[in-house]
């Protein structure tokens, strides 16, 4: 699958919210839509707008596009249960936001790449697929090539160190391990996201 491979600052500006873990990407600086009448722009959106907005949002905050996130949404709505919350779960799922909750990596696109660099083993295979729905029972292990791909490892764990770990993740930092012991809650995602208006969006 395809990656958004533009400037992601912009992306945050646009939506008005920090879509990126790391500070580089922080719109603190100018805290308002991007283009030259930006700062001035107050256009009241219409209903369709919100969910285009928020369908926007969750799609660059987990790096997806837009094919791709269409398909999660039809796969959620054929699953039983409330289909915002499936939807949400699937994204929460992905190995490369896994890698990113455990604090292996300050953002998701950089747990995207340490997937993608064969980093990864999940239940003893190796995984490059950063889409691989990491699943109860399923166990990651992580494998540095070089001391100092372990380093840039530890690095990003003391960066994250003050994050709490997601209930449904067991995970083992000085042995690089981890394993899903549950499935992710609404709870979980930790981003103020209205998944209603994307399944309305979506629904017409």
């Amino acid at each position: 699958m395809g990656r958004y491979l533009g400037p992601k600052r912009r992306l945050s500006r646009r939506e008005g919210l920090p879509l990126y873990g790391s500070k580089k990407y922080s719109f603190d600086l100018r805290p308002f839509a991007p283009g030259q009448h930006g700062a001035g722009r107050r256009t009241k959106l219409s209903d369709y707008g919100l969910q285009l907005r928020e369908k926007q949002k969750v799609k660059r905050l987990y790096g997806i596009l837009e094919k791709q996130f269409r398909s999660y949404y039809e796969k959620a709505s054929q699953r039983p249960g409330v289909t915002g919350t499936v939807l949400l779960q699937m994204l929460e799922k992905r190995l490369d936001n896994v890698i990113f909750r455990l604090g292996l990596a300050k953002t998701r696109a950089q747990g995207r790449q340490i997937v993608s660099h064969g980093m990864v083993s999940v239940n003893g295979r190796r995984v490059n697929i950063p889409s691989y729905q990491f699943s109860v029972g399923d166990v990651l292990e992580l494998k540095p090539k070089k001391d100092t791909a372990k380093k840039y490892l530890e690095e990003n764990l003391e960066f994250h160190k003050d994050h709490p770990l997601p209930a449904w993740l067991a995970f083992d930092a000085k042995a690089l391990t981890a394993k899903a012991v549950g499935e992710p809650t609404r709870e979980d995602v930790q981003f103020p996201i209205q998944e209603q208006m994307i399944i309305e969006l979506y629904s017409k």
